[in-house]
């Protein structure tokens, strides 16, 4: 088992919802940012959301402003990511990611040592 494990990705209608979940059993939060980050097909990269271990500060992507939310249960050394309003420009693969520096609306991948292996989401009628 890695360090990171995603799960609750799916298929979902337009306007529907999912929650994402990232355990992270071998590491301790408050010292981690873990941030969403989401790849297409054919596309690059780029984050979602970061949740900061330290002071609880979130940052967004602005394309899911007002739409996701990223929030962390410290009791089941999770963060999950919670996303309504789906679109499906939203389909992608999921993947958590663990930092030891602060979040940045910047979500330079290369400041994230540890991942997970990704959860697809599919948006489709």
């Amino acid at each position: 088992q890695g360090l990171l494990v995603e799960s609750g990705g799916g298929l979902v209608q337009p306007g529907n919802s999912l929650r994402l979940a990232c355990v992270a059993p071998g590491l301790t939060l408050d010292y981690f940012a873990i941030a969403w980050f989401r790849q297409a097909p054919g596309k690059e990269r780029e984050g979602v959301s970061c949740f900061s271990g330290s002071d609880s500060s979130t940052v967004y992507a602005d394309s899911v402003k007002g739409r996701f939310t990223i929030s962390r249960d410290n009791a089941k050394n999770t963060v999950y990511l919670q996303m309504n309003s789906l679109k499906p420009e939203d389909t992608a693969v999921y993947y958590c990611a663990a930092s030891q520096y602060a979040c940045s609306p910047y979500f330079r991948s290369y400041e994230y040592a540890y991942w997970g292996q990704g959860t697809q989401v599919t948006v489709s009628s």
